[in-house]
């Protein structure tokens, strides 16, 4: 599984964050930053969350 973001849509409001915060992070720039963008399997019940979450729909997973 790969996870990706957006950065046209995405607003950096951390729903993903509060989901899956081993995986994803708001840098010192207020931006989203993927952590680990090929997450171990123990992440991916969360990441598929995170993405479904999304408000603004920017996260994608792919395998």
């Amino acid at each position: 599984m790969k996870v990706s973001v957006d950065r046209t849509l995405c607003e950096a409001n951390e729903v993903c964050v509060a989901i899956a915060p081993r995986v994803f992070e708001i840098d010192d720039d207020d931006e989203l930053r993927i952590i680990d963008p090929a997450p171990p399997a123990t992440e991916v019940e969360r990441v598929s969350q995170a993405v479904a979450s999304c408000p603004k729909n920017a996260l994608l997973m792919r395998e």
